[in-house]
């Protein structure tokens, strides 16, 4: 999966910028020319509202984590001075076909929109807008919707490359789903080969263990540099996660009340791993799991958890990378709620 584009936005004329490579990637992924149009007019109010009224304004766009040819997610980010969110949605709507004043014009274009602001510390948000026009508007929220897991994933490429070196896969099968992290060592192209062939490895081991897929991808890395993996296995109506890792990909499950690591081993996979294992932990109904790459800082908390925990997963994935980007490397976040 390519990278989301990382552009910007503190003045205008970044604004058309942002719209013209979005309606490109929407291109390249087969959106309808309806659909690419919605694009292009969420990503002009989203753009417009981060020049007007906000500081250090960054939009994200990228395949939605729900498959890439399916939706396109649009997050803004931005730090400050955050918003009256109710009020925001009900002003400024247009009827008249034109791009509307406000976040009420891209609820209504998106099938699915979340946001989370905090007054004084900014705002995030996520507007997915379904490949297809007969999505419709609103209607093609279930369809859009994973049956047992809502995911939301955000991957950046370093500063100055084209690809990223880290990459993530996931699948779901009725309660249960497995996901996997992988972080190749370096970054750009060479470092790619290697998470490629771990997730390529993942792609072929359905009914494997989290252990036994990174076991098999340590076999199959042995021609690259070697990375970072983790795998996890989830059960919603067990309410489990299995979790394995080798390297520095960071596990978390995470609540209003709980804040629990998932341990990975020490070793890279492809190079030099110890002999895995597979641990259990309990997933609590309003938990979040999150997993990351070193392109996030390690220690990181959420101090407005109550309200951001109960947003798109996302939201939650770009209020991580607007607060806790290393911005030196490569960079994934991965979060993971029951729906």
């Amino acid at each position: 999966m390519a990278p989301h584009l990382n552009i910007a936005v503190e003045e205008p004329s970044q604004v058309g910028e942002a719209r013209r490579a979005a309606v490109r990637l929407a291109g390249e992924l087969g959106f309808d020319e309806v659909a690419s149009g919605r694009v292009a007019i969420v990503v002009t109010e989203l753009g417009t509202n981060l020049a007007r009224h906000a500081k250090r304004g960054r939009l994200l766009i990228g395949p939605s984590a729900l498959g890439e040819d399916s939706a396109i997610d649009v997050l803004s980010l931005d730090h400050g001075p955050g918003m009256d969110v109710s009020r925001c949605l009900r002003d400024g709507f247009s009827t008249s076909g034109t791009p509307g004043t406000g976040l009420g014009a891209v609820q209504r274009l998106a099938q699915q929109f979340s946001v989370h602001s905090v007054v004084g510390d900014g705002t995030v948000s996520v507007a997915r807008i379904a490949a297809r026009s007969d999505g419709g508007n609103g209607a093609g929220r279930d369809p859009l919707r994973p049956p047992a897991f809502a995911i939301g994933a955000i991957c950046l490429a370093a500063p100055g490359e084209t690809t990223s070196g880290d990459g993530w896969r996931s699948r779901q099968r009725g309660h249960r789903a497995q996901l996997m992290v992988a972080d190749g060592l370096g970054h750009g192209p060479v470092a790619a080969e290697a998470s490629d062939a771990a997730l390529s490895v993942f792609d072929k081991r359905e009914d494997s263990s989290p252990s036994q897929i990174i076991e098999h991808a340590h076999l199959a890395m042995r021609s690259t540099r070697g990375a970072a993996v983790a795998v996890v296995e989830l059960d919603a109506e067990a309410g489990t996660v299995v979790f394995s890792g080798a390297g520095n990909i960071a596990g978390r499950l995470i609540s209003g009340v709980e804040d629990r690591s998932l341990l990975s081993q020490h070793g890279t996979v492809g190079l030099q791993i110890r002999r895995l294992q597979d641990v259990r932990h309990a997933w609590a109904d309003h938990a979040v799991l999150v997993l990351h790459s070193d392109g996030i800082v390690s220690r990181w908390s959420v101090p407005h958890a109550a309200g951001l925990l109960q947003c798109d997963p996302a939201v939650i994935a770009g209020w991580l990378i607007r607060d806790h980007l290393r911005g030196r490397d490569d960079a994934t976040v991965v979060v993971v709620r029951r729906s």
